[in-house]
Order: C-alpha cells, then sequence, then structure tokens
C-alpha cells in the first residue's frame, strides 16, 4: 500500500473529509488530494501537521510500500544552497567593485528626482 493509500485509511477510518483535513492542517485541500493520489511527497512540516491532527505516529506516515523508508532529499537541498552561498561569497570577493558601481548607479537612477530637488532646493538656499 502507497503512501497516499495509507493516509487515506487512516484518515476514513477516523471519520475526517479531505476537507476537514484541509481545514485543522492549514494545508490546501488540492495538496492533501495530491498526497493522497501520490501526485506528491509531503513536505516534513505537512507530515506533522497531519500527523498532530490524525492522532497518528509519525512512523506511521514514514511506512511505503514494501517496507521501503520514506525518502526525504534534504542532504542534497542543503548542499545545493550552501554551494549558492559560497558561490555568491565569491562572486562579491573577487566582483565587489563593479557590483557596487551597478547598485550606485541603480540607486542614482532610480532617486534622481528626489536628488535633483535636493540640490536645487540647497542651491537657491531653501
Amino acid at each position: 500500500m502507497g503512501f497516499g493509500a495509507r493516509l487515506k485509511e487512516i484518515r476514513t477510518s477516523l471519520n475526517i473529509s479531505q476537507k476537514e483535513l484541509s481545514e485543522q492542517t492549514g494545508l490546501t485541500l488540492r495538496t492533501i488530494q495530491r498526497i493522497e493520489n501520490n501526485e506528491v511527497k509531503p513536505s516534513l512540516y505537512s507530515l506533522k501537521v497531519i500527523g498532530e491532527v490524525l492522532k497518528t505516529d509519525l512512523s506511521e506516515f514514514v511506512k511505503t510500500s514494501e517496507s521501503k523508508p520514506y525518502e526525504f532529499n534534504l542532504t542534497l537541498k542543503i548542499t545545493d544552497m550552501n554551494q549558492f552561498l559560497n558561490d555568491l561569497k565569491m562572486l562579491l570577493i573577487t566582483h565587489w567593485k563593479p557590483i557596487f558601481i551597478i547598485v550606485l548607479v541603480i540607486y542614482l537612477t532610480t532617486s534622481y528626482t528626489d536628488i535633483k530637488s535636493g540640490i536645487m532646493d540647497a542651491w537657491s538656499g531653501h
């Protein structure tokens, strides 16, 4: 039995509709439907709130067909984020001057009218 079918079985055994589960968890009805139809894997947050509403041990949710453990791809995402931050850091270290000039030009361009009126007020003595 797949994860979605198991979730549906637990939910229906407690006489809770998808709509009620949606309202009690704060997840959208479509999200609940997609999880039960195995269209998406639920996030850790979704598993947590669904488990709380259904008063079911989280380990019940992580069992899937053929006794395979439920997989989360967190390591890849953390690795990707670390790589992104390292790349951003290197970009700033190696190219800080052109980045500074670009940001300055954007600021001056977007604030031109304010700067101009400030200069004109100062020039005329107001």
